[in-house]
């Protein structure tokens, strides 16, 4: 993108955006989560079946497209984003991308083993890596369905028989174009995504393998979450999962996505997109925990389209990877329609994450909320980079927007950039923002009841980060909390 996407007219996000985190959902209790918390950097020899080269070429693209068998519309459709790919210059905003080289990487790795239902059929190296993330451990436990994904394929997907019969469709995107190809080819990367969205986003239509296909009918209600799990593997890798889901009227339900991958000194990209549809009167819940290596880039495009009365929230927790550019944006186009934007972000030493919310307001009496939470230390760099937009004719729209940042340390850096345009002079808009350090008072007073200089600045961060971490299932609450709990440790 050669200009600032929060000037362009349009849903762009100010960038790719990211996607999930790695996920320990089958560990209940603070012991078990630690012991899967020194698990999960667990690294295999990389085993594939098929691999392209290095470097991105139209012959990767159609020898990933022929892999996978597609029709012929959408390796037209990979071979366009590429050359949309190729116009467009890197973003002259933001964190410094220089460093990130795309000739280095390999854009498709299809590991052993085929798809399957059955997790017993996944092959062994790849079962034992899940196996310590608490699959299907979690399956059993809470989870309406639940997938696998490992570097470019989804290898296991599974759902309850019950959902099924009331016509739930949950599998791999790529399962999803050949069984549901009309479906597909409406919705994917059409109008709420398209690939001319910004350079991350066409460099996905290009080369995009894998991810969640989602379609709930009209009226169901699914308790349970459903989940899918990404493992990137290789080493210099590119993951670009899409995921794809779809609330018909009425509907209600809450996906969930975790990521994780092992540390190489090479660095490894993740852009994923994630495209949601918000039907009238539904109601979704997008949770994403990503947990990235050190190494990996995290650059995605997350986008809803909410129509009328319908409910979208966002909740995710940013906590891997050396650089993140993160910005989930809800396009409202129906009257009386709601988004919620919660997120924790935290940046340690050599990590960069900047993240914040785009909010559309395209219809009148709208609302939306918007709570993003940073953490620093050691040099970390945290930045809130968010949009409102209210077009004109837009009355009754109620937008609140808070942004904290704590750091740690005098060496972090927390930065807010918010950006707003009001189209309307009858709304409601209020933005509130903070940065600070932890204060020698908070320390002292609660040293004076005889807790110790470390444990106090744990509390304090628990209570910073509580409004979000109170919108998680257990599992993840507890996961996020002993995350951090081991960043600060030694403060």
């Amino acid at each position: 993108m050669a200009e600032n996407t929060f000037e362009a007219k349009s849903y762009s996000d100010p960038m790719p955006m990211p996607s999930g985190a790695p996920m320990l959902a089958g560990y209940a209790d603070a012991e078990m989560v630690e012991k899967g918390l020194k698990r999960y950097q667990i690294r295999n020899l990389p085993k594939f079946s098929f691999k392209t080269d290095e470097g991105l070429s139209e012959n990767v693209v159609k020898e990933i497209s022929a892999s996978k068998n597609e029709p012929e519309w959408m390796l037209e459709k990979r071979l366009h984003s590429l050359r949309i790919f190729k116009s467009k210059p890197m973003p002259n905003w933001g964190p410094d991308l220089s460093e990130l080289n795309f000739d280095n990487l390999t854009y498709y790795v299809k590991p052993e083993g085929h798809k399957t239902k059955n997790w017993d059929e996944v092959p062994d190296y790849i079962h034992k890596t899940f196996d310590k993330l608490g699959i299907p451990e979690a399956e059993k436990k809470f989870l309406a369905g639940v997938g696998a994904m490992y570097d470019s394929e989804v290898l296991y997907h599974s759902i309850q028989k019950k959902l099924t019969d009331q016509g739930v469709i949950f599998m791999g995107t790529d399962q999803a174009l050949q069984e549901y190809p009309e479906i597909v080819k409406k919705y994917f990367m059409t109008k709420c995504v398209p690939p001319g969205d910004n350079k991350f986003s066409a460099l996905h239509g290009a080369v995009w393998s894998g991810g969640s296909f989602l379609y709930v009918p009209k009226g169901v209600k699914i308790e349970q979450p459903l989940q899918i799990y990404f493992i990137m593997n290789y080493p210099e890798y590119g993951q670009f999962e899409h995921t794809l889901i779809i609330g018909e009227e009425g509907s209600s339900f809450q996906y969930i996505e975790g990521c994780s991958a092992p540390q190489y000194n090479e660095s490894s990209l993740h852009s994923a997109v994630v495209e949601i549809f918000a039907k009238k009167n539904s109601r979704v819940r997008y949770t994403s925990v990503q947990n990235w290596s050190k190494n990996v880039y995290n650059l995605n495009t997350k986008r809803a389209i909410v129509e009328e009365k319908a409910v979208m929230e966002w909740i995710g927790g940013t906590l891997g990877s050396k650089l993140t550019m993160l910005y989930p944006c809800s396009v409202m186009v129906g009257e009386g329609a709601r988004a919620d934007h919660l997120n924790i972000a935290f940046a340690g030493e050599g990590q960069n994450k900047d993240g914040g919310a785009k909010v559309i307001i395209e219809a009148p009496n709208c609302s939306a909320n918007v709570i993003a939470k940073s953490i620093a230390k050691g040099g970390g760099v945290t930045t809130y980079r968010g949009l409102v937009r209210i077009k004109k004719g837009c009355k009754g729209a109620k937008v609140q927007v808070r942004c904290d940042g704590l750091i740690l340390d005098g060496k972090s850096k927390a930065d807010t950039v918010p950006r707003m345009e009001i189209g309307e002079n009858q709304v409601s808009i209020g933005h509130e923002a903070s940065v600070g350090r932890i204060s020698a008072e908070q320390l002292q007073y609660l040293q004076s009841r005889g807790i110790s200089e470390e444990e106090a600045t744990r509390l304090i961060v628990s209570g910073f980060i509580e409004p979000i971490i109170k919108q998680l299932p257990l599992e993840y609450a507890v996961e996020i909390n002993r995350l951090i709990e081991m960043e600060i440790e030694g403060l």
